[in-house]
């Protein structure tokens, strides 16, 4: 039996050692930027984003990160228009999540989520993009849905 409890916590130190090593790779995704402009009405802004077009980049996201630029931001690609969830877990900065399809429009905001939350966030509706913006921005910036979000890796950019 003590045989048992020794492959046991063995198996179980393996697993929180790949658990741990993969988390850690996951933190060293480097990210493309690109520029992003949102028409909001009659208004235009502008952003310089980090791309997350990968599995790895999706994963590590802004997690870890203690700051953020206002005109900087990171777009999230999921490669198809589908519901969407997304979760603050390890992330420190409180973040606006801004919902877009696959032609740009914006269908929904969320506004301020929570640091370090597991609580989910649902796209309500199928998306392809995320776009996460420091907390504020969104509602400072009058960014809602209908507007439109143009930038190279949408699509709809030149």
């Amino acid at each position: 039996m003590r045989g048992f409890f020794s492959l046991l916590s063995k198996g179980a130190l393996a697993a929180l050692f790949l658990f741990v090593a993969g988390a850690a790779l996951a933190q060293n995704a480097t990210f493309t930027h690109e520029d992003l402009t949102i028409r909001s009405g009659e208004k235009t802004h502008k952003f310089t984003v980090e791309l997350a077009l990968s599995d790895d980049q999706r994963m590590q996201g802004l997690m870890f990160r203690k700051q953020m630029a206002p005109d900087a931001g990171m777009l999230f690609d999921f490669g198809e228009s589908r519901r969407v969830q997304m979760w603050m877990e390890n992330t420190i900065l409180p973040l606006d999540m801004v919902f877009i399809t696959r032609d740009g429009t914006v269908s929904s905001v969320h506004a301020n989520a929570v640091p370090y939350s597991q609580a989910i966030i649902d796209s309500g509706a199928p998306v392809s993009f995320v776009l996460e913006l420091n907390a504020g921005r969104a509602a400072a910036l009058g960014i809602k849905a209908g507007d439109k979000v143009l930038s190279k890796q949408i699509g709809n950019a030149g």
